[in-house]
């Protein structure tokens, strides 16, 4: 059983309403830590110490069955965003070749804009998502290959 998200949503609330920087909480042998590095950067993170944690709360990538692909995966329940403002160009594009740490799309969650950057470095193959699609947690937002 993960932690609910409701209690983490809780936690992310109290972290912005006050001057800490980091929330760490521990159930059993589930954990999690939330912390800015500044007013408008909001970091999730499971300690990888941590056994049985079925949802890493942090920017996922995995494997898919296409050979050489990797995948982004939302790190959150929010709405997906392929650009900084509707008068912007997207992030990134299908064809487009990309570095790890580059911003490729945004997931608002709670009226909060969560930047999602790449784990990988390739080319764009496919974005899954349609701009302004609510996603899932760990849902397939865009595969590299």
């Amino acid at each position: 059983m993960s932690m609910d998200i409701r209690k983490i949503k809780k936690l992310i609330e109290m972290l912005q309403e006050s001057d800490l920087t980091e929330i760490e909480v521990t159930e059993g042998e589930e954990a999690v830590r939330i912390s800015r590095k500044s007013s408008n950067d909001v970091v999730i993170e499971t300690p990888a110490s941590v056994k049985n944690v079925e949802a890493k709360v942090a920017t996922d990538a995995k494997k898919t069955s296409i050979s050489n692909s990797k995948t982004i995966t939302s790190p959150i329940v929010g709405t997906f965003y392929r650009r900084p403002a509707p008068d912007k160009d997207p992030y990134v594009k299908v064809g487009d070749v990309i570095d790890a740490g580059q911003i490729v799309c945004i997931v608002e969650a709670m009226k909060m804009m969560n930047e999602i950057k790449s784990e990988f470095s390739g080319k764009i193959v496919s974005i899954e998502v349609e701009d302004g699609e609510p996603v899932q947690f760990s849902q397939d937002l865009i595969t590299l290959e």
